[in-house]
């Protein structure tokens, strides 16, 4: 059933198609440059990373999942650059995420018919979030809208002065909502309500998310990653591990021959379980995503050469087979347990101290090297005990050249 699950034309890719990469699938590049000539040097870095996390929030609105986002940094300038897989047209990617939507928060002062906007310190780089919640009274659509601690003390202070009147609400300096403040809100989480459509709310809801930027940014270079050349680089990968995996596999048989053929069935179940847990999850798969897997099936043969050279000691003390097999799996556990630990807690650390490719490489070496301590330890021990059972005993033994 994995098998069929993961073939590229099986029955999961209709309800569960593969995620993949700009690499792979082809899509768009965008390079965006950061202002951060008004961010205090001090507050630069957690400016880049906000930005950062906001953009891939925007980029998920409209669907876009799994966005690939890096940043780097010189002096007051910054670059932002931003790999939307799939997204193969460049200004349907330009207008997901936009220009510098600078978002904030101004009293209204008014003089006879005309009314006064008083800019304040409050803008969208102090919002946490933004979502259409409902009344638990009406059930009408409304935007609740949470500010950090910092535009949670000014939001307080201008709701306390402007209680009835109404605070206006702008989005690139486009007025976009104005609601009346009908009570102080010192907790910094704000419900506007009134009149709402569950559409009108949502769009609303967006906005905010989408002006929560710290820092204006400028579109300077845009690239479009042909779905062609993606494909093909898929099919040479997807070659490539066919091709290590046959010859994994053609000397496991060689080598230990009625064993070999274990190891080799037990190969194939990792790899359909593997792939399996990566369409569950599910995860994006780049190039680098798959170098790390292809590492992987390498490195779940291993634990069956430790257990089959266990079992050859074994035999050669005169343990009868069955017995044999089990010390053997006992014995070479805390050697496959410490090696496989060391790359798991490499591959945790590749993952949370890196980005990019970086972090795609270490979390299917990480899944592979889980997957594969079970296979190793429960498919090959399955199908050793099965022809034990059925076999005679003088084709028990693994070759020992």
């Amino acid at each position: 059933m994995a098998g069929i699950f993961v073939y590229p034309k099986g029955i999961g890719t209709k309800w569960m198609p593969w995620k993949l990469g700009l690499d792979l699938v082809g899509g768009s590049h965008l390079v965006y440059q950061v202002d951060l000539s008004n961010v205090s040097s001090t507050d630069q870095s957690s400016v880049i990373a906000g930005l950062r996390d906001v953009i891939d929030k925007r980029v998920n609105l409209f669907g876009v999942s799994e966005p690939q986002i890096y940043t780097a940094q010189s002096g007051n300038q910054a670059q932002l650059i931003v790999e939307l897989a799939g997204v193969n047209n460049v200004n349907d990617a330009i207008n997901q995420i936009g220009q510098t939507p600078l978002l904030d928060f101004r009293e209204v002062e008014t003089n006879g018919s005309t009314s006064q906007y008083i800019y304040t310190n409050l803008t969208g780089q102090y919002i946490t979030g933004a979502q259409m919640t409902f009344d638990q009274t009406t059930n009408a659509p409304q935007v609740t809208v949470t500010f950090n601690k910092d535009g949670s003390q000014i939001f307080d202070e201008m709701t306390k002065a402007n209680v009835g009147k109404p605070l206006a609400i702008f989005l690139d300096n486009q007025l976009i909502e104005a609601p009346t403040v009908q009570e102080e809100i010192p907790d910094g989480k704000a419900v506007i309500s009134g009149g709402f459509t569950i559409a009108s709310a949502q769009q609303l809801a967006q906005r905010f998310n989408a002006g929560a930027l710290p820092a204006p940014i400028t579109l300077v270079s845009q690239q479009t990653i042909s779905p062609t050349l993606g494909t093909n680089s898929l099919k040479e990968v997807a070659f490539a591990g066919l091709i290590g995996t046959l010859l994994v596999m053609l000397f496991m048989i060689f080598y230990y021959r009625l064993f070999g053929l274990f190891a080799a069935l037990a190969l194939v179940i990792y790899v359909a379980l593997t792939l399996g847990v990566f369409k569950v999850i599910p995860i994006t798969l780049s190039l680098a995503g798959l170098a790390g897997f292809i590492l992987t099936i390498g490195m779940a043969v291993d634990a069956n050469v430790l257990i089959f050279e266990r079992i050859k000691e074994e035999l050669k003390r005169g343990l009868p087979h069955a017995s044999a097999v089990e010390e053997g799996f006992r014995r070479a556990w805390p050697s496959i347990r410490d090696s496989n630990m060391s790359t798991i807690i490499t591959a945790i650390i590749l993952y949370y101290f890196t980005s990019s490719f970086v972090r795609g490489f270490a979390l299917t070496l990480l899944i592979g090297v889980v997957v594969s301590l079970f296979s190793a330890i429960t498919t090959t021990r399955l199908f050793l005990r099965l022809f034990i059972k059925d076999k005679p005993a003088a084709a028990q033994a693994p070759n020992s050249k």
